[in-house]
């Protein structure tokens, strides 16, 4: 026995040395023997972590020598899993088992969780000991709850980097509004801003999902107060909301502070009398908002300008989203783009008001690889258009101007939004946005991190970048006294 008992001693020693090892390579093993490898070139480093893991993952599987039971118990049901561990392993990564496991009464550790926790606590161990974990969309959640409940920080890391780089895949009924709604409830506000951007970002085909019908009140009237929002129209949301007060009835305080949202100034007059007489939702709550549909209408008949001297043509009902119908800009699919420079000219009306429905505005885009800042460049052609100077060593830089100057463009400011597509998971969506204003003709940061040299760049679809160029126009406010 005695014998037994040392032999027993020594193996834990030697289990608890690899585990230190295994678990701090950068700070104890890899350092050192790196360094060491450096100063010998004749030295060869083994590297035998891979059996290691296997052996850990033995240990868990085979429950040799184990001093620490844990039996999970699924709430409100006598679902009981038993797990056998060692208590190294778990206070090694968790100083909650820590305190959990010294404050035991006997050998097994009683855990009550969730039953999506509960259904996912045996890969939750195997991280422990092996450092990997392989999951799937709608394990995420549970996982994280477990991370952050026993406090395995690097996982609960790893988890978050996961569900931030796994918005854009496809799940049967969606997972980036519960992935939202998790982060809002345990604060976590790197996974719920990147949520809310993708959404944001992609809303048209948000709106085609049957994810859309699942957000919460809250979520829907935070992006109706959006002007990043990026969509066909302000028509397709204003159907989108009718379908989800259909499918999810809420009160009527809630349907009409989600309609006073919509900007129908954005809607063009004729799809406003079409809604006025078919809309069932728009003919029940047509009292609430029928000053902003009158705003409206004054604001398709008159001219800008003129309304500018009675209203406030600041406000939200006047000011676009970022709409990818044709009216409001194009889409640019650039071939190669490291090549060559490339020039593209595209049409938008002059303003979203039905009295400038039939004045067009020209632009010019222009697109190098690589050039000077804008105050390095002073060349024109004959048109007038700016060219750029080519460098070597610069970086991706495009720049989008009027085509010509016209009176018409008085009491108007134009904004200009780049957005740039990619393929994730094998679904394009939005990768980025750029906005510039009228006073400066090129987006400074354009690209300033992209790769585009590599073909597998995360920028590029099929070798080819492919934009999107809204033009929003804005109107100056000229108001001084209502009268």
């Amino acid at each position: 026995m005695e014998r037994s008992f040392e032999h027993e001693i020594a193996r834990w020693v030697y289990v608890g040395t690899l585990l230190f090892f295994f678990h701090f390579p950068v700070k104890v093993s890899g350092a050192p023997l790196k360094q060491e490898a450096a100063l010998d070139s004749g030295a060869t480093v083994l590297n035998h972590s891979m059996y290691l893991v296997h052996r850990m993952e033995n240990l868990l599987t085979l429950g040799n020598s184990s001093d620490a039971s844990l039996r999970v118990q699924t709430i409100n049901t006598d679902e009981v899993k038993v797990i056998q561990a060692h208590s190294l392993v778990l206070t090694l990564q968790s100083d909650v088992f820590e305190k959990l496991l010294l404050s035991r009464n006997n050998s097994a550790l009683v855990l009550t969780e969730t039953p999506e926790c509960a259904a996912v606590f045996d890969k939750f161990v195997r991280y422990l000991y092996c450092g990997d974990i392989s999951l799937r969309l709608d394990q995420a959640i549970s996982l994280h709850r477990l991370a952050s409940k026993y406090h395995v920080w690097s996982l609960q890391q790893g988890l978050t980097q996961y569900m931030t780089q796994h918005l854009s895949s496809d799940s049967p009924t969606g997972h980036v509004v519960s992935w939202y709604n998790y982060a809002l409830q345990i604060g976590d506000t790197t996974l719920r801003d990147s949520c809310l951007q993708y959404l944001s970002w992609n809303l048209s085909s948000v709106l085609q999902s049957g994810e859309w019908g699942s957000i919460s009140e809250d979520l829907l009237l935070s992006l109706l107060q959006r002007s990043d929002l990026i969509l066909q129209s302000e028509l397709e949301l204003y159907e989108a909301l009718e379908a989800w007060i259909n499918q999810n009835q809420p009160v009527s305080t809630t349907v009409e502070t989600a309609l006073r949202a919509v900007r129908y100034g954005m809607i063009p007059p004729h799809h406003l009398f079409r809604l006025q007489r078919h809309s069932p939702l728009m003919v029940k709550y047509y009292e609430p908002i029928r000053d902003l549909l009158y705003l409206a209408f004054q604001f398709h008949s008159a001219s800008p300008i003129q309304l500018a001297k009675y209203f406030d043509v600041n406000c939200s009902i006047f000011t676009p989203r970022n709409y990818l119908s044709l009216s409001w800009g194009s889409p640019w699919i650039i071939n190669n783009p490291t090549r060559d420079d490339r020039s593209f000219s595209f049409q938008t009306q002059l303003g979203s008001s039905g009295h400038d429905s039939s004045k067009r505005v020209t632009w010019n885009a222009l697109f190098s690889p690589r050039w000077l800042p804008l105050i390095a460049r002073s060349t024109y052609t004959e048109l007038g258009a700016m060219q750029p100077t080519r460098t070597e060593g610069g970086r991706p830089r495009i720049i989008v101007t009027p085509a010509t100057s016209s009176p018409d463009f008085a009491g108007v400011r134009f904004q200009k939004t780049l957005i740039v597509m990619a393929k994730q998971q094998g679904k394009v969506i939005v990768r980025h946005v750029y906005n510039f204003h009228q006073s400066t003709e090129e987006a400074g940061d354009f690209l300033v991190d992209a790769d585009l040299q590599r073909r597998a760049s995360e920028y590029l679809i099929d070798s080819s970048l492919y934009l999107h160029i809204v033009i929003k126009p804005l109107y100056h406010s000229l108001l001084v006294a209502r009268k």
